[in-house]
């Protein structure tokens, strides 16, 4: 049987990835609540794919998912402020990230990006650039080496994006922590990062019972991360000048008050790049590989694009760095698989205060959801929303930026969201400019909302040196 005919598709028509079931739309609360447990993605009904704006209630409070970007500007980037991560969100994220970038608010949010900004800038990235091309090499080095077995490419890309990590954070490999950082990462995602009920019921003062067990995790991986940073700091710098994220954000100024990090907000901010950097990039990558084999007409133009953008075997420099505007088709492709799959498939806010969008009332503590899965896959916004169409993202006109949020915008847009896709884009290059990627079985893989659009499997793939 064909990949084709496995998911029973027409050799021509564009590539419809396998999906969850959509919810019924009049499902029960409870209904709805088990569903969320399970995967979140599926407890979405189809009006959740057609409609402006669904509205519901929950705890006696009203929801509202948004789907226009009209909308979802006036959240995001009119009236932020007035829009808060809600009590599950900061139970499920502090024990990880702490009270770093990703969960601050206020002041100390607004502190801690103007003093991260000038360590993600292109120029600042673009330094980091042969770190990430070192640990790509010596994946593909090590998938030489059993290129006539089964591989789980999820498992490689996640060590491979670590490794990645180590190296920008630390100018080290992840030979000694890897591991271990591995197993925290596993330990959380598997036991810890679901919401359960009473972390959705109890206000954020009251522990769940979830609770007591993420401050046994949080102390024990804060220990962990200051081992990392004192081994860094053992090695000290090289010839005085910054060659990793840890001196430029060590080194970092807020330019308004001249304040530095603390040991303890530079640890948050060091386990929130790590975290978020590493598991989405894994992702991300995973799904392209997955989306390319199940698409090979599409993988060979990544794979010709990339022998024309090669020198000698190397992808082509310019002033000395790669040049990634040669990896347009690439860098469409990665794209496309984040408007299917989503690295942060669902952001939820909770109204501090009163307010009204597209003409309808807000009360303070109302939920606001905007869910990059349902809005990526609208009917209303995009043509052949389910299918994998690369080539969408090399028009003059590109998508409405209120309705395309792999990295959210506004004030609160990821940070790293440049390191991100420069690392996915180099990455993807240089695995399919290396190897023809084939799937070994045809049952779907299921994209499932666990903090991230995780597979709910991890499949074999063959691989064939080029």
């Amino acid at each position: 049987m064909s990949i084709a005919e496995a998911y029973d598709m027409p050799v021509a028509r564009p590539l419809v990835p396998p999906s969850p079931p959509r919810a019924p739309d009049d499902m029960t609360m409870l209904g709805r609540m088990k569903a969320i447990r399970e995967n979140v993605i599926g407890s979405w009904g189809q009006r959740a794919y057609e409609e402006d704006i669904v509205c519901g209630r929950f705890f006696r409070r009203s929801t509202f998912i948004l789907n226009t970007p009209d909308a979802i500007r006036h959240v995001l980037v009119d009236n932020y402020e007035n829009y808060t991560r809600t009590p599950a969100s900061f139970r499920v994220l502090r024990p990880l990230v702490g009270n770093g970038l990703l969960t601050a608010e206020g002041r100390a949010w607004k502190h801690q990006r103007r003093t991260l900004a000038p360590a993600f800038t292109p120029r600042a990235v673009t330094t980091l650039v042969p770190h990430m091309l070192a640990a790509t090499d010596d994946t593909i080095a090590k998938l030489r080496g059993v290129s006539d077995a089964p591989v789980d490419l999820r498992q490689v890309m996640q060590r491979m994006t670590l490794e990645i990590a180590g190296r920008t954070m630390f100018s080290v490999g992840m030979d000694r922590h890897g591991a271990a950082l591995r197993d925290f990462v596993m330990e959380y995602g598997e036991r810890l990062a679901k919401p359960h009920f009473l972390d959705l019921l109890l206000p954020l003062n009251w522990p769940s019972p979830q609770d007591f067990a993420r401050a046994r995790f949080r102390k024990r991986w804060t220990a962990f991360v200051a081992v990392l940073m004192a081994e860094r700091r053992a090695a000290g710098k090289h010839d005085g000048a910054p060659r990793d994220l840890f001196d430029l954000m060590g080194a970092a100024r807020d330019p308004e008050t001249g304040e530095a990090f603390t040991d303890e907000q530079l640890g948050d901010q060091i386990a929130t790049m790590i975290l978020a950097g590493h598991e989405t990039t894994a992702t991300a990558l995973f799904w392209s590989l997955y989306l390319l084999a199940l698409d090979p007409a599409t993988q060979e133009q990544v794979a010709a694009e990339v022998r024309g953008a090669s020198v000698n075997g190397a992808l082509a420099t310019v002033n000395g760095a790669v040049d990634i505007e040669r990896l347009k088709f690439t860098r469409a492709v990665v794209d496309e698989t984040m408007r299917l799959y989503p690295p942060a498939f669902l952001i939820i806010r909770a109204a501090a205060g009163p307010d009204t969008i597209a003409g309808m009332p807000v009360k303070k503590k109302d939920v606001v959801l905007i869910a990059p899965w349902l809005l990526h896959r609208h009917e209303k916004l995009w043509r052949d929303p389910n299918a994998f169409v690369p080539s969408r993202f090399m028009t003059p006109t590109p998508p409405d930026r209120f309705a395309y949020l792999p990295f959210g915008v506004g004030a609160r847009v990821c940070v790293g969201a440049h390191f991100a896709l420069v690392e996915a884009v180099l990455a993807l290059a240089k695995l399919i400019g290396a190897f023809r990627v084939s799937l070994v079985d045809t049952a779907p893989v299921m994209p499932v909302g666990v903090v991230t659009t995780q597979p709910d499997r991890s499949p074999l793939f063959a691989i064939a040196p080029r």
